[in-house]
């Protein structure tokens, strides 16, 4: 288990996308790096930044479509859990929910207030302002507050706060935190 809250920070000027994971006492915990010029979301997750222990992989189960499900994977290729992208749901308030390995849904990821993000989509380029609109996003497991993830005002890299809500297993964790990685990814691609 984790030693929440834990921060994490996207460099911005990457060829491939990189999101480093700190945890409260300030140790790198999760070190996410993206193929870079892949046609399908192929991300994978490693203990440290020298990369040496891959613990998770993210692949798009497709290439293309309204709704798309997301494999993580252990490195040995066992499935661990699925998050789909709900094409039409997230068009107005994001809506990823998390499934099992039998497809069963047990958690969803979801905005705190949608409003949040149209502001933040309108004025995030605009310097000074859109540092200071900054969406939330709630994680449910079994339809309890499980995680709760805040952008962080920052002019130079993307910053996120995450932040442990209820109670769960390590087994629990191991779904959602790929899977809140995940989520980050694909909105920060979207913009």
């Amino acid at each position: 288990m984790y030693n929440y809250p834990l921060s994490m920070s996207f460099k911005i000027l990457a060829l491939n996308p990189q999101v480093k994971i700190t945890d409260a006492s300030g140790q790198t915990v999760l070190y996410v790096k993206e193929k870079a010029l892949s046609l399908k979301m192929n991300t994978r997750i490693f203990a440290d930044e020298a990369q040496t222990q891959q613990l998770y992989q993210i692949t798009a189960d497709k290439m293309m479509g309204f709704t798309i499900p997301f494999s993580i994977t252990s490195p040995d290729g066992a499935l661990l859990a699925k998050v789909v992208r709900q094409g039409a749901k997230s068009l107005w308030k994001l809506h990823f929910p998390i499934q099992d390995t039998a497809g069963a849904e047990i958690g969803l990821i979801h905005e705190e207030n949608p409003w949040i993000k149209v502001l933040d989509a309108l004025v995030s380029d605009i310097p000074f302002v859109g540092m200071w609109i900054n969406p939330a996003y709630l994680i449910d497991l079994r339809g309890k507050p499980a995680l709760y993830l805040k952008k962080q005002p920052s002019m130079l890299e993307g910053k996120f706060i995450l932040e442990k809500r209820g109670d769960f297993t390590d087994a629990d964790e191991k779904m959602l935190i790929p899977g809140v990685i995940m989520m980050l990814m694909m909105e920060r691609m979207r913009g």
